[in-house]
C-alpha cells in the first residue's frame, strides 16, 4: 500500500510531498515526521527506498507506507500527557513519533507478535535517543516493547485514550478492540479495507468514520492449543536425584529392587467339610428306638458332635503344610536412603514431597 505521492531525496523532501499531498495537516503531526528520519528504521541494504511513499517488508520486519503513517497520526488526534497502545508496535517507528508528542508525563506501549522484531525496534530506540539530535529537542516518552499477541490482552485491566492497530481486524474483534479504549478515546484500525478511525463517546456508545481504503495483513489469531508446562530446573534436580538413588540401591541389593519388590499377602485356609451327627428317634414296630444320622454342611465353627472328615483323595501334604507366616512390611529403602542424606531438613522434606516421613 502506498505511491500516493512522488518519493523524495531525503526526509525532509518526503515530509513536503505529503505535505503537499495533503496527508500531513497539522503542525504537531509534520515536527514529529521531520524529527525522526524514516531511513534509520531500515536494515543498511534497504535504505536507498526509505523515502519512497510505499510500504517495506524484510523477514518478520515491517513499515506501512509513510502516507499511511500520516492518516494514523492525524486520525489519532495525539495531545501531551496521554496514554498509547500500539497493536503491532513493529520496527517502533510510529511508537517513537508517537512519543514526542505526548511528552515524558504521557503512556507509551507497543505489542508486538516477533521477538526478533521487539529486539530489532528496542535498538532503533537506543540508537535514536544516544544519536539523535531531536532527542534533546523534544520532551519525549520513551517507547515499551513487550512480545505478545494483541488479541490475548486483559481488556478491562486497563483502557486507553489513543490505540492503534497495525493489521487487519475481523469484524468478530471489533468490540475487543472498542473495549481497549477509554470513554473519549480514540481507535485507529484497518477493518474491512478500510482505515477507520473510532471515538468513544459513552460507555456504550462510538462514532466510525472510515478514513482511507487499505489493504492490511490479518491479525495472527492465538494459538489455542493446549499450553505445555515447562518443569523448573529445581524440580527436575529432584525427580533426578530420586532416579539416581532408585538405580543406586537396585544395583546394590538386587533381591530387594524396589521396582520389583512384591508384598506377601496371607494365605487363605481351605475350609474342611464336617460331618455332624444327629440324635433322632425311629419307631420299629411298637418300640422307640434311638438312631443316628450323618450330616455334611459347611461351618467356620466347631460344635459338639462335630467330626472332621477329609474329602477324597490324598491329604498327607495339607496335614504336613506349615501355617503361613506374614512378612513384615518392605523397607521403604529410598526413603531411608533420602533421610540420610547430609542435607538440611527442608531439602530433605522436599525431595521427599513433603510426604509425612
Amino acid at each position: 500500500m502506498g505511491g500516493a505521492v512522488s518519493a523524495g531525496e531525503d526526509n525532509d523532501d518526503l515530509i513536503d510531498n505529503l505535505k503537499e499531498a495533503a496527508y500531513i495537516r497539522s503542525k504537531v503531526v509534520e515536527q514529529a515526521f521531520r524529527a525522526i528520519d524514516r531511513a534509520d528504521y531500515y536494515l543498511e541494504e534497504f535504505r536507498d527506498n526509505a523515502y519512497r511513499d510505499l510500504a517495506w517488508k524484510h523477514g518478520n520486519i515491517h513499515l506501512s507506507a509513510p502516507c499511511i503513517y500520516s492518516e494514523v497520526m492525524e486520525a489519532l488526534k495525539l495531545q501531551p500527557g496521554l496514554s498509547f497502545l500500539n497493536l503491532g508496535s513493529g520496527t517502533g517507528y510510529l511508537s517513537t513519533m508517537v512519543g514526542l508528542v505526548l511528552g515524558p508525563f504521557g503512556m507509551n506501549h507497543g505489542v508486538e507478535l516477533h521477538t526478533d522484531v521487539v529486539e530489532f525496534a528496542q535498538q532503533r530506540l537506543d540508537n535514536f535517543i544516544k544519536m539523535s539530535d531531536s532527542f534533546d529537542r523534544f520532551e519525549f516518552c520513551e517507547p515499551k516493547f513487550v512480545v505478545g499477541n494483541c488479541l490475548e490482552l486483559v481488556t478491562d485491566s486497563l483502557q486507553y485514550d489513543r490505540v492503534y492497530c497495525g493489521a487487519g481486524v475481523q469484524k468478530d474483534h471489533e468490540n475487543y478492540m472498542k473495549n481497549l479504549i477509554s470513554v473519549g478515546g480514540i481507535l485507529v484500525m484497518p477493518m474491512e479495507d478500510q482505515l477507520t478511525q473510532i471515538t468513544r463517546t459513552g460507555q456504550n456508545n462510538w462514532d466510525v468514520k472510515n478514513i482511507l481504503a487499505v489493504s492490511f495483513a490479518s491479525l495472527v489469531l492465538p494459538n489455542k492449543t493446549a499450553n505445555v508446562e515447562v518443569r523448573s530446573l529445581q524440580d527436575l534436580t529432584r525427580i533426578t536425584i530420586r532416579l539416581w538413588l532408585r538405580q543406586l540401591i537396585n544395583q546394590e541389593q538386587p533381591q530387594q529392587s524396589i521396582a520389583t519388590h512384591r508384598v506377601p499377602k496371607p494365605r487363605r485356609k481351605r475350609r474342611r467339610q464336617r460331618d455332624r451327627r444327629i440324635n433322632t428317634f425311629v419307631f420299629v414296630g411298637n418300640q422307640l428306638i434311638p438312631h443316628h444320622l450323618d450330616s455334611d454342611y459347611d461351618s467356620d465353627e466347631r460344635q459338639d458332635g462335630d467330626v472332621d472328615r477329609d474329602p477324597p483323595g490324598d491329604h498327607s501334604t495339607d496335614l504336613a503344610r506349615p501355617e503361613v507366616k506374614l512378612e513384615p512390611p518392605p523397607q521403604n529403602l529410598l526413603r531411608e536412603r533420602l533421610l540420610n542424606l547430609p542435607l538440611p531438613e527442608s531439602l530433605k522434606n522436599y525431595l521427599l514431597y513433603y510426604r509425612e516421613k
